[in-house]
């Protein structure tokens, strides 16, 4: 039996609501969150009822849930249409003329989108989707920059019943290929190209390599973003714009069954082949938009900036499905953070006054690397809320986030959730929560999370194991698609009865959950077991380090050596004193055990375009071994290459 993996960070800083925002919040203390997390628990059912009955439904439910381990079945007979309950519910009102999108392009364009200009756009896109032979139930593949057509795409699949899948933009041609293999979609949706550090990048040209020699596709949809002259296939290809020209802008919603597919999303897979995760109508749309309002606690007057692509499911659930189903207004941004300079972001939350930011670790860390300076040059003073979603939030990061960008008034909603879970699962609640700098702190209603050893029994406080699931929740994927024995195996076979998350975790002794790391990414050294996201953190906890990956190498006496790849803030130098002082800083603020062997500092690290340390690689680079296996989702090759030479 593995043993269980150790953790050692402890965190003794707590950061109480203030009174304004409890006063305004949708749970206002932390005795009403606890009240109601145990009634959730003890009745789900009643509780996601509840928060159905918030949406627009053609027909109501018979039954609440059917579970059949691992199976479910939410709002079983209900019918309703995620575009409507996005888009037609918010039009009676003064909601109408609020703003749904505002979008800017990275070379400074811009466009607004009111509910009912998005409406009619995506009424006209459904119509041209229909026009070209797409029908209920048939799959749609998006390949998109983030453009407001991107969202319109999304939405006018689910107006008519059509199963989107979008693909991000940044993935290659072989992405495509495998994703419409296996999702059987005969419709592609894209543009001309986008916009990307200042450069256009060719969006159509990868949807052509990858239908080079195929016939499956019927037809590719083209939205023009740009002047770059593109190949149009005759009887295949067509423009967005034209097309819009043969149809009305009248489309009423499809209503379809609570269980109909709403879209499926490919997430990477330990074996290489890609995963299709399918998520459902009614449960997804319930979920994401009962945890859009509670943690994000929207206000009619906020501008939220979620500044995931949709290709990724932060995208899906909370920059679209979620905030859009509360009427909430949506900023949009196509570009780099760092372009034309590292302020980009700084600047269009002083110009548009944006008041909730969701952003990912990554980006955070990149912007300590990048300096003060730049956020000190503009006025942030209306955000209200912060928010961190991706990966565990190491606590240097959220304390400059925090004081920086936050200027110590914003409450940061640290979230964990994953693409297969459909909407965050453990997160504070802004009113309610006390803060812990590096936790995403405790379940959401109806959330029953736990953390238990390789036979199921849940363990102490204090004791690292694996996170689990232990009750069904609403926008749970339903299976993988096309692999049901893999969905399985994958989910419901490693502990018994329980969704496994395939992290590794801990509960402090207030209960917080502390997301050590995947299962996968633990290393083994001298019989202890140790979480990569740790090690990274106590990394990060020294004033010259603005980033670190963690991995290990094989190690003849020790099983494994610890090896990590350092990204120093501006200002510092690499050298060997420097190096050792890092190392020295891990084992005070972990233990000797956890002194990495190696440190090797780096330019930047292998990454995917969403962001995802590409660790499988660095440990082919700290053994010392020819790279293999695919990176084709990195987002600079060049990298790899500076870090092998730097080993030799």
């Amino acid at each position: 039996m593995a043993k269980n993996t150790e953790s050692h960070q402890e965190e003794t800083r707590v950061f109480k609501p203030s009174k304004e925002i409890a006063r305004e919040a949708e749970v206002k203390s932390f005795a009403e969150y606890k009240k109601l997390h145990a009634k959730s628990l003890k009745n789900p059912e009643k509780f996601w009822a509840r928060e159905a009955s918030n949406l627009v439904w053609s027909k109501k439910w018979k039954k609440v849930l059917n579970w059949k381990l691992p199976y479910a079945e939410w709002f079983v007979g209900g019918q309703l249409n995620a575009s409507e309950n996005c888009l037609d519910r918010h039009l009676d009102g003064p909601r109408r003329n609020k703003a749904a999108i505002i979008w800017e392009g990275e070379p400074g364009d811009k466009m607004t989108l009111t509910y009912q200009q998005l409406h009619r756009e995506v009424c006209v896109f459904a119509n041209i989707l229909k026009r070209n032979g797409v029908k209920k139930g048939d799959r749609v593949l998006i390949y998109m920059p983030l453009i407001p057509e991107a969202v319109i795409a999304m939405l006018g699949c689910a107006r008519i019943g059509a199963v989107h899948t979008v693909v991000f933009g940044g993935f290659s041609s072989d992405s495509i290929k495998d994703r419409l293999a296996d999702s059987g979609a005969k419709i592609v949706v894209t543009a001309d190209a986008g916009y990307r550090r200042g450069q256009i990048v060719t969006i159509k040209q990868n949807v052509d390599h990858a239908l080079a020699g195929s016939t499956e596709v019927k037809r590719v949809i083209v939205a023009k973003r740009t002047d770059i002259e593109v190949n149009i296939q005759e009887d295949r290809d067509v423009w967005w714009h034209q097309e819009a020209q043969y149809v009305s802008a009248d489309c009423p919603a499809v209503p379809v069954d609570s269980e109909h597919p709403l879209f499926i999303l490919y997430t990477s897979g330990s074996t290489g082949k890609p995963k299709g995760i399918l998520h459902t109508t009614g449960g997804y749309m319930v979920g994401t938009a009962a945890t859009s309002r509670y943690i994000f606690d929207f206000k009619e007057n906020d501008i939220y900036w979620c500044t995931a692509d949709v290709g990724w499911i932060t995208g899906h659930s909370y920059l679209v499905y979620g905030p859009l189903a509360n009427g909430t207004t949506c900023m949009l941004y196509e570009g780099a953070p760092n372009w034309p300079e590292p302020d980009r972001f700084w600047k269009i939350i002083a110009e548009q006054r944006v008041t909730i930011l969701y952003t990912a670790p990554t980006a955070i860390r990149a912007f300590m690397k990048w300096g003060d300076d730049w956020p000190k040059k503009h006025d942030l003073s209306s955000l209200r809320l912060l928010g961190s979603v991706g990966e565990p939030i190491n606590p240097e990061a959220w304390m400059w986030y925090h004081k920086m960008i936050g200027a110590g008034r914003c409450p940061i909603m640290d979230t964990w959730w994953q693409t297969e879970t459909g909407a965050i699962l453990i997160s504070p609640l802004p009113g309610a929560t006390p803060l812990k700098p590096g936790t995403a702190t405790l379940p959401f209603f109806g959330v029953d999370a736990a953390i238990v050893d390789d036979k199921g029994k849940e363990l102490p406080h204090g004791e690292s194991g694996k996170l689990v699931i232990r009750k069904p929740w609403p926008s749970m994927l339903r299976t993988i698609y096309g692999d049901k024995a893999r969905y399985i195996k994958t989910y419901w076979s490693e502990v018994k009865g329980c969704y496994f998350t395939g992290d590794g975790a801990r509960r402090d002794k207030d209960g917080y959950f502390w997301i050590v790391g995947r299962i996968d990414d633990v290393l083994n050294v001298a019989g202890h077991r140790l979480g990569t996201a740790e090690v990274e953190s106590a990394i990060v906890g020294h004033d010259s380090a603005a980033e670190a990956a963690v991995v290990g190498r094989p190690d003849e006496i020790k099983g494994q050596g610890v090896v990590a790849f350092v990204v120093l803030k501006e200002g510092h130098a690499a050298s060997k004193e420097l190096a050792e002082k890092i190392r020295s800083h891990v084992a005070k603020a972990i233990g000797p055990i956890a002194k990495p062997d190696e440190i090797r500092f780096a330019e930047a690290l292998p990454k995917t375009r969403s962001g995802k340390i590409m660790r499988r690689l660095l440990k082919q680079i700290a053994a010392g071994v020819q790279i293999t296996g695919d990176t084709t989702t990195l987002e600079d090759l060049s990298v790899l290459t500076r870090l092998s030479k730097n080993g030799e």
